[in-house]
């Protein structure tokens, strides 16, 4: 295998990573990488050296280079002001890879923070429990491998004889947990529920104004189904015409039908409150995610924390700008989120990061940025 060369067993795809100089990435120099920087120092707190688990074959990917980067990023980021020293600083620290593979075209989508209406108790409209993870849960698999481990089972029931699979939505939502008070808040709308275990949090409004952060705190280890494939592939819809908007339009329109569609996804997520609900959702290893600048990436192929440099020409973020060209940094994963040059972007929370993220569904590419060997070049942070 060549050197730098990864392969996803799931999916037999190889990739390896090619080295190419700053100037061979479109739009670079127009990019603010001070954004970019700002989100690095956010993964910093949670790269503790250990090294992030390799999905393919339960190897470790080395990732102590990055780590050190990151301590470096700590050490000199009150020195680094401008869009020109975040961007000296990227230069120096790492070498940008093109990613050559034989899987698919590389895909981006979007996600985002909903922010819905909710109650601490059931009254009224707010009927629909949210629930904490349950004590009999265990995880098979490191969180931040589920999505690169995302076709067996990443969760189980904890037995007196061992494991066994967790109830599935339908049975969830039939009442397997019922009983034992791992109700965390109640929600009126099944069809803004179900999208929300797709996100991974959301921001709970109470009838008197106040508000909560909630953020995903594991599943019951069933595969994901996209339920927008299970239409396109019942001549529902065509790929073109399946966005966000029209999937919650065809859920919301007949009730039984929608619930039953919903429940071809037998994954089901749980939930918990964040006790600092300024530091915004968190991805993996609990790392508060940036608006535009953070991605869901299979941990197959890169190393949380790991800065990706995006390409995607025909993703409009309505900017003004043409096409999309960004440095972003993998700070989470997605049980979607499958390949090597595969990314979810985190547009933020509420309903205009909605719009953006239920419309990208685009072609792009990705230039990851991995450590200079030996470190900086010049021995400087």
């Amino acid at each position: 295998m060549p050197l730098g060369a990864r392969t996803s067993e799931l999916a037999r795809v190889t990739a390896t990573f090619e080295p190419v100089p700053f100037s061979a990435l479109p739009g670079w120099e127009g990019d603010d990488q001070l954004a970019a920087f700002r989100a690095f120092l956010r993964s910093a707190p949670a790269l503790d050296g250990s090294g992030a688990a390799d999905g393919a074959g339960g190897t470790k990917v080395d990732d102590a280079p990055l780590v050190a980067v990151a301590g470096r990023a700590v050490a000199c980021q009150a020195s680094i002001t401008t869009r020109d020293d975040a961007r000296a600083f990227f230069e120096r620290h790492f070498v940008p890879h093109r990613v050559v593979h034989d899987g698919a075209e590389g895909l981006l989508t979007g996600y985002y923070e909903p922010v819905l209406a909710g109650a601490r108790t059931p009254n009224g409209p707010f009927r629909i429990p949210v629930y904490r993870r349950p004590p009999d849960l265990v995880n098979l698999v490191r969180e931040e491998e589920r999505g690169a481990l995302a076709d067996g089972l990443t969760h189980a029931r904890r037995t007196a004889d061992g494991v066994e699979p967790y109830a599935t939505r339908a049975e969830i939502e039939e009442g397997a947990l019922s009983g034992q008070g791992l109700e965390l808040v109640w929600m009126t709308d099944p069809v803004d529920t179900f999208f929300m275990h797709i996100q991974g949090s959301g921001r709970i409004r109470f009838p008197d104004g106040r508000t909560i952060r909630i953020t995903y705190d594991g599943k019951n280890g069933h595969p994901y189904t996209s339920v927008g494939r299970v239409l396109i592939d019942a001549g529902h819809f065509t790929p073109d015409e399946m966005t966000l908007a029209a999937l919650k339009t065809w859920l919301a329109a007949d009730p039984v039908r929608g619930r039953e569609t919903m429940r071809e996804n037998r994954s089901f997520v749980f939930f918990r409150e964040l006790a600092n609900e300024a530091d915004g959702p968190l991805g993996a290893r609990s790392i508060p995610l940036s608006d535009g600048r953070s991605l869901a990436v299979d941990t197959g192929f890169h190393a949380i924390g790991t800065p990706v440099y995006v390409r995607a020409p025909t993703l409009e973020t309505g900017n003004g700008a043409p096409g999309f060209e960004r440095l972003m940094i993998a700070q989470d994963v997605g049980s979607a989120i499958r390949g090597p040059e595969r990314g979810d972007i985190y547009f933020g929370s509420g309903d205009e990061a909605g719009q953006l993220a239920g419309a990208t569904k685009h072609p792009g590419r990705f230039f990851v940025l991995h450590p200079r060997a030996g470190g900086a070049p010049d021995g400087t942070s």
